[in-house]
């Protein structure tokens, strides 16, 4: 909660207390000299901090007691009196308003992000990126090239102003409120939330160049909900490009103003049987990892200073890193057999494109929620689903049997990566969504279990300490310390090999 925020909750409390507990002859003067603070307050609060939404009953508040405060000042007639009953009806009002404000606080807060944990500053930079090359399959009109946008976080100078937002486009804020099925303006209040990272800052010259990691976000999300993850390897001496992979973001804004939403998701319709989604998935899959292949094409251009940029010749595309969320873990495996691509890791994420590869020859990290590995875990114990079970998933045991094969084929692969030197983990307590910022924005979420029990600030730190501690390993030849087995500074992380 932010300083002038809780003030004028405080102080509209104040008001309500005064007019109830004062004596009627005795409430005109501290009253209205309390209406004035508080809109004092209400109105600092708006400069400094910002409107929004989830405050509108303490704004109404506020300017209703100055009014009717303000009224009965300088009324020279004594004001009709109100019967009791109306009273009491709307000091309730104003009770439950306050109430519900203070649940809609907590609900939806401007939180702040996790400090970044190294030594660096952190600066970012967006970019975006053509594909004259490929033509964009998922965009309805069926016309055009595919385009990216791509932000980058990196080790910088020491920065000067203000740190750069945390939604680098607020108009798309409207789009994730959709996403999640809620009313338009419930996340906007995000555009006050900032990051620790400085836009534009000059490359930090304490070395000559930084290992690259390129990042992708799962299906229906955005580059910008992996931000604290982003900042921390930039702060420890990398460069991180996350990639808003285009109709597979939940919406993205380009330097034109044009904003495209997901379309992706019409690839997996419920109608559809268990090898038709399969081959939709392998289908977006497969756009995906090019992707990832044409923003490493793009980043060397940028390298070699075809493309102007700060980073300019400070890349060590000798050392290049990838990782990804959901979709975006398995985009990050199948973009992994890349040969300029030295490791990889997936949070939580299901592989695609299993019968089109061979082994990936490389060291990959597996971190999984506790779900994700019970499913997992059913697949290795053989484990069959009950008929009521099936009926309470909505699924059907042909499509369940399916499901377990594919996972089979993926553990394999999983095995595979381990004796390269990879690992497969998986976190006590976490779900899906613990994996990127969206455990940040609610305790909600929490409660409907699309995070799990653990706070969302030891998910973040835990993670990271294992996402730094792996490439640090294999990109920057030290470090590894973690992934050898259980730690007793992190007894949440289980070694499943």
């Amino acid at each position: 909660m932010r300083l002038f925020e809780l003030l004028l909750y405080l102080s509209t409390i104040g008001l309500l207390s005064l007019t109830v507990l004062l004596q009627k002859g005795r409430r005109r003067v501290p009253i209205l000299v309390a209406s004035g603070i508080a809109m004092l307050v209400l109105v600092i609060h708006g400069v400094v901090e910002g409107y929004r939404v989830q405050l509108l009953f303490l704004y109404c508040i506020s300017i209703l007691f100055l009014s009717v405060s303000g009224y009965r000042y300088f009324k020279k007639n004594s004001p009709r009196k109100i019967p009791r009953f109306l009273l009491g009806s709307a000091y309730t009002a104003i009770a439950i308003m306050l109430v519900a404000t203070a649940g809609l606080m907590y609900a939806f807060p401007v939180f702040e992000l996790p400090e970044p944990a190294g030594e660096y500053k952190v600066g970012t930079q967006t970019f975006h990126l053509v594909d004259t090359n490929r033509e964009e399959m998922f965009d309805d009109a069926g016309e055009g090239k595919r385009e990216l946008m791509v932000q980058v976080w990196y080790p910088a100078q020491a920065g000067t102003g203000k740190h750069a937002p945390f939604v680098p486009d607020p108009p798309i804020l409207r789009y994730m409120a959709a996403e999640y099925g809620l009313p338009e303006f419930t996340f906007q209040h995000l555009k006050y939330v900032s990051s620790h990272a400085y836009s534009g800052a000059e490359v930090s010259s304490v070395q000559t160049s930084y290992p690259l990691i390129l990042a992708n976000p799962g299906n229906g999300s955005s580059r910008f909900l992996h931000t604290s993850q982003a900042e921390n390897l930039a702060s420890h001496g990398y460069i991180v490009a996350v990639i808003d992979h285009t109709y597979n973001t939940f919406g993205t804004k380009f330097p034109d103003g044009r904003i495209t939403t997901s379309t992706t998701n019409d690839l997996f319709s419920p109608d559809q049987d268990y090898r038709a989604s399969r081959a939709a998935r392998d289908k977006l899959g497969k756009v995906l990892t090019d992707d990832v292949a044409f923003v490493l094409d793009q980043f060397e251009l940028i390298q070699s200073g075809q493309i102007p940029s700060h980073l300019n010749g400070r890349m060590d595309l000798g050392h290049v890193g990838v990782f990804g969320h959901s979709i975006g873990g398995a985009t990050a495996y199948d973009a992994s057999y890349d040969p300029r691509i030295a490791a990889g890791i997936d949070l939580d994420g299901g592989l695609y494109r299993l019968r089109d590869r061979e082994n990936l020859r490389k060291p990959f990290l597996f971190i999984h929620s506790e779900s994700y590995f019970e499913q997992l875990k059913r697949v290795m114990d053989n484990r069959v689903y009950t008929d009521a079970e099936l009926i309470w998933m909505g699924s059907t045991r042909e499509w369940e049997d399916q499901v377990a094969e594919d996972k089979r084929l993926e553990l394999k692969r999983m095995r595979e990566t381990v004796e390269e030197g990879g690992q497969v983990l998986y976190i006590e307590h976490t779900e899906h969504m613990n994996f990127a910022d969206v455990q940040f924005i609610s305790p909600i979420f929490n409660m409907l279990g699309i995070t799990g029990k653990m706070a969302p600030e030891r998910a973040s730190s835990v993670i990271n300490a294992y996402m730094l501690d792996f490439f640090d390993k294999y990109l920057k030849n030290k470090g590894g310390i973690l992934l050898k087995g259980p730690d007793s500074h992190f007894p949440e992380v289980k070694f499943a090999t």
